[in-house]
């Protein structure tokens, strides 16, 4: 008598492959944000740096965003608490590797590998507690302004999300990362203009990237999930 195994449910294919993009630019947002870049000069600012893990945060919310709209808040909260495991995991890895395993004698680049990726574990802890806080608090919004009468407006809601969520994650993810951090001069970051800064690129970022590329990743699910 052979048992038969029952039946799995199927999964949508936006449901596969999202998921699968979120988690890797999770643990690429921290190794990223190792890079302070130079935005230019802006007027009433005056010179921007923002760390360069914004680029993979912006698609973050995208990803989440366009899960919420597809499938519910619960399965991107759900996707937002999973996200958890890639970094934890990473976080753990990074230090495996600059802490136990020894480099080879041939390999003279340890210094500058735990300078960077150091770092980055430090940026990564504090993409663990901005990341949980920021995505679940877009995802929330966006669904509550759902609720409110602007489940058609999905490009204002996406708009209005990120802003709330890329504030929050500014401040605390700075804050932890940089906290008395030395600049090139010897003199600690200035966190106020670094936070100014990079609120400032993501509000921007944001208002022209964010609604049009939430839209683009429904569309894309919709189609995935037809084609499946």
């Amino acid at each position: 008598m052979t048992l038969s195994r029952p039946a799995s449910p199927a999964v949508p294919a936006s449901l596969f492959a999202f998921p699968l993009v979120y988690g890797g630019l999770v643990v690429l947002a921290g190794v990223l944000g190792t890079k302070l870049a130079d935005c230019g000069t802006w007027p009433l600012i005056g010179r921007m740096t923002v760390e360069s893990g914004i680029f993979a945060f912006l698609l973050l919310v995208v990803l989440s965003s366009a899960v919420s709209e597809l499938h519910g808040i619960a399965t991107a909260q759900r996707m937002v608490r999973f996200g958890f495991v890639p970094l934890i995991l990473s976080m753990a890895l990074i230090r495996l590797v600059i802490d136990v395993v020894p480099p080879a004698p041939v390999w003279p680049h340890q210094a500058e590998f735990a300078l960077i990726l150091g770092q980055g574990s430090r940026m990564q802890f504090a993409g663990l507690i901005s990341y949980g806080l920021s995505q679940t608090l877009n995802v929330l919004v966006l669904d509550r302004l759902a609720r409110r009468g602007m489940g058609r407006v999905l490009v204002i809601r996406a708009w209005l999300a990120s802003l709330v969520s890329q504030i929050v994650d500014t401040v605390i993810f700075i804050t932890i990362s940089f906290w008395g951090v030395a600049g090139a001069d010897g003199h600690p970051l200035p966190l106020g203009t670094m936070m100014g800064s990079q609120i400032v690129a993501k509000v921007t970022l944001s208002t022209l990237l964010v609604p049009v590329l939430v839209w683009l990743a429904v569309k894309l699910g919709y189609a995935l999930d037809r084609e499946a």
